[in-house]
């Protein structure tokens, strides 16, 4: 955490971005679904410039047919420091199994979270990736 210091706001590079964002597989996913802002938890697994999740027919996937364009926020709180990423993207329904093995070679072992049968992928390319990391005040 070089630079950081217990009154000041780390601006994380994007490539620290990533690198915390790996090791995190619970991300929200930010969405318009009729012109509102509605945000979904999702298990996503991440690349250099990717992400993706997989999820059931429904709102979330039926909201990114009309509206492509999202945003991925990742968090996690420490003893003395919190973090939060945000990226935006572009997402896309993965429609063929090797779109989908193209995306598992991209991020890694896909080992879900929860046991529910998600069959629909859906990959987001990252347009913008940024990063804060905080101080937790001692207590």
């Amino acid at each position: 955490m070089t630079g950081f210091t217990p009154d000041t706001t780390e601006v994380l590079a994007p490539d620290d971005c990533w690198q915390l964002i790996r090791g995190t597989h619970v991300a929200r996913l930010a969405v318009s679904v009729r012109g509102e802002p509605d945000i979904f938890p999702v298990t996503v697994w991440s690349g250099d410039a990717v992400a993706a999740f997989r999820t059931v027919p429904g709102t979330k996937l039926a909201t990114l047919v009309t509206n492509e364009h999202v945003a991925l926020e990742w968090d996690a709180l420490h003893e003395d420091h919190a973090w939060s990423v945000v990226l935006h993207g572009t997402a896309r329904r993965l429609d063929t199994a090797s779109e989908v093995a193209a995306v598992q070679d991209a991020v890694g072992p896909v080992v879900p979270l929860v046991d529910v049968p998600t069959d629909e992928w859906v990959e987001v390319t990252a347009t913008a990736v940024t990063g804060r990391r905080f101080a937790r005040p001692a207590g």
